[in-house]
C-alpha cells in the first residue's frame, strides 16, 4: 500500500470499532494476518469493549534455495546486499525471491506479523498454538472451529477485552516479545492497544518490564531458524512454559483459563529452536532498547538483537538525508562521502511528515562500504523497520523532525553519540547552536498537505511514536451503545 499501511492501521481500527458498534453484535472473532491488520482490529475491539478474540492467519512454511532455508524479509535484506556487492546476480535474486514464498501466509520470520500473532496469544486474547501453526497447517480448522465455541461462554460469561488485557496481560506480552526476538513494530502497537483499554503503559516500561529476559527463540532475524521450525519445536505455548516465573501465570486468557493452565503441559521438542533461561541464545537485557538523549527526548528504540555488538555504544559524524528518496538517489554513488564510523540521519519519516511512519530506517548500506566488506553501520531515523530487518537502527525517534523535534537539527558533520547500554542518544553540539538553529530553521520539507479527506484528518491528529501513533480523539474505550434503532 502506498504510501505505507502503517498509515491505514487507524482507519482499519476505526472501521472495526463502527461496524461491531453498528450491527450490533454480542461478540466477535476476528479474522488478522499481516502485520497491520492484527493490531487494527485488536484496537476496534478494544475500543467497543464486546467480548470477542482473534485468530491470525499464520506464517508461510519455510522458503527454500539451493539447499538452504530463506525467509521472508530477512533473506531479501542479506540479498540485496549480495547483489550489491557483486555476491550475486539480480536473476539469483529474483529467483530466490520467488522461493521464500512457497505457500500462503504471512512472513515466517520474526517479523511483525509473526511478533503481533504471538503478543497476541500471550495477551490473551488468541487461542494457545495458533500464533505458531503454519497457514496452511489443518490443526488451524481445529482450532478455529472451537474458537466458535469458546465465543459462546465468552459471550455468556462477558468476558469482554478490558478483562482480559490488564496490565499484567500487558506485561506478559512485552516479556514474551523480548523472549521472542520480536519486531520492534510491537512497541509501537502495544502502546496503541494499551491506550485503547486505559492501561497505563510508557516507554520506559516498556525498557523495564523486559530487562530480565532472556532470548529464547532462536529465530530469524535474531537467530537462524524460521516459524515452521519454531512451530514443530513446540511454539509459543512452549516457549512461555520455558519463561515460568517471568509471566503472570494467573492471567485470564479468551478460553477462560488462565495463561499458566494454557501452557502447563507444552514442551520443548527441539533445544537448537526454543532454549531455556538457564541456556538462553542470547542473556537477559538484550531485547528492545529505549535511548533518551537531546536527539531523542520523548523516547527512540533500538533492536540489540539484531544489531551488531562493536556499534552499541559508538561516535560518529551525522550524514543528513531529508528523506529516504534523497538517500536512494545517492547510496550507489562511488564517490559518496561516508565511512564505516558514519551516522546515517534519516529524516521527515515519522507519523506525521511522511505520513504513516513508513518502514524504511533500515536504508540499505552505501554500495562503496558494502564493498569494502562492510556490514553494518549506525543509521538513525524518526521512521520504522521491518520487523524481518536487522542491523545497528535507531528507530521511532520522538519527537519528529516533521513537528520540531530535535532530529530537525542535526547537520552534517555533527557528532553523535549511541550509547545504548546506558540507553543514551546525544547529539554532541552546544545547546546555544541548537537554539539558532532552532530559531532560523524552515518549516520541514515533505508531502504537499491536502485539503480534504483521511490523509488530511491523519496529520493534525495523529499522536507521536512514543504514545503509539494512534489518534488523540480514540484514546480510551468508545463502549458498546448502538444509538438510534
Amino acid at each position: 500500500m502506498r504510501p505505507t499501511a502503517m498509515l491505514f492501521r487507524n482507519l482499519m481500527s476505526m472501521e472495526v470499532e463502527e461496524l461491531l458498534r453498528a450491527n450490533p453484535l454480542d461478540g466477535v472473532v476476528l479474522l488478522s494476518a499481516c502485520d497491520k491488520t492484527t493490531p487494527a482490529m485488536l484496537m476496534g475491539l478494544a475500543s467497543v469493549g464486546i467480548p470477542g478474540m482473534l485468530i491470525t492467519g499464520g506464517p508461510k512454511l519455510n522458503g527454500k534455495f539451493r539447499g538452504v532455508d530463506v525467509g521472508s524479509g530477512t533473506s531479501r535484506w542479506q540479498f540485496e546486499q549480495d547483489v550489491s556487492a557483486g555476491r550475486m546476480t539480480q536473476a539469483e535474486y529474483e529467483e530466490a525471491d520467488l522461493c521464500a514464498k512457497r505457500s500462503e501466509g504471512h512472513c515466517m520470520t520474526m517479523g511483525t506479523a509473526s511478533t503481533m500473532a504471538s503478543i497476541v496469544e500471550a495477551l490473551g486474547m488468541q487461542l494457545s498454538g495458533l500464533s505458531s501453526l503454519p497457514a496452511v497447517d489443518k490443526r488451524r480448522y481445529a482450532l478455529a472451529h472451537t474458537a466458535g465455541r469458546k465465543m459462546i461462554e465468552l459471550v455468556r460469561d462477558d468476558l469482554t477485552p478490558e478483562r482480559i488485557m490488564t496490565r499484567e496481560a500487558f506485561e506478559n506480552a512485552v516479556r514474551v516479545n523480548a523472549a521472542i526476538g520480536g519486531s520492534t513494530n510491537a512497541i509501537v502497537h502495544l502502546l496503541a492497544i494499551a491506550r485503547r483499554v486505559g492501561v497505563a503503559l510508557s516507554l520506559d516500561d516498556l525498557d523495564e518490564v523486559a530487562r530480565d529476559v532472556p532470548l529464547l527463540a532462536n529465530v530469524l532475524p535474531s537467530g537462524k531458524f524460521l516459524m515452521e521450525d519454531f512451530c514443530y519445536a513446540g511454539g509459543l505455548p512452549a516457549l512461555m512454559h520455558e519463561m515460568g516465573d517471568l509471566l503472570y501465570a494467573d492471567a485470564i486468557t479468551v478460553s477462560g483459563r488462565s495463561l499458566g493452565e494454557e501452557v502447563a503441559h507444552a514442551r520443548v521438542w527441539d533445544r537448537e529452536v526454543i532454549g531455556s533461561p538457564a541456556a538462553p541464545f542470547l542473556p537477559a537485557g538484550m531485547g528492545t532498547a529505549v535511548l533518551r538523549g537531546n536527539l531523542a527526548p520523548r523516547g527512540a528504540i533500538i533492536k540489540q538483537s539484531a544489531a551488531s555488538p562493536q556499534l552499541m555504544v559508538h561516535r560518529g559524524q551525522a550524514l543528513v538525508f531529508e528523506s529516504p528518496e534523497e538517500y536512494l538517489s545517492v547510496y550507489n554513488d562511488p564517490d559518496l562521502e561516508v565511512e564505516a564510523s558514519t551516522v546515517l540521519v534519516i529524516r521527515n519519516v515519522g507519523p506525521a511528515g511522511y505520513p504513516g511512519m513508513p518502514e524504511v530506517a533500515n536504508v540499505p548500506l552505501p554500495a562503496k562500504l558494502v564493498q569494502q566488506g562492510i556490514s553494518d553501520i549506525v543509521r538513525i531515523s524518526d521512521g520504522r523497520m521491518s520487523g524481518t530487518a536487522f542491523g545497528t537502527v535507531v528507530l521511532h525517534v520522538a519527537p519528529e523532525a516533521a513537528v520540531g523535534g530535535p532530529l530537525s537539527l542535526v547537520r552534517n558533520g555533527d557528532w553523535i553519540e549511541l550509547d545504548v547500554p546506558n540507553r543514551r542518544l546525544h547529539l554532541d553540539v552546544p545547546d546555544s547552536i541548537l537554539d539558532e538553529r532552532r530559531a532560523q530553521s524552515a518549516a520541514p520539507s515533505g508531502p504537499e498537505d491536502p485539503d480534504r479527506g483521511y490523509v488530511w484528518l491523519y496529520r493534525r491528529h495523529v499522536l507521536q511514536a512514543d504514545e503509539g501513533a494512534d489518534f488523540d480523539f480514540l484514546t480510551g474505550s468508545g463502549g458498546r451503545g448502538v444509538g438510534r434503532e
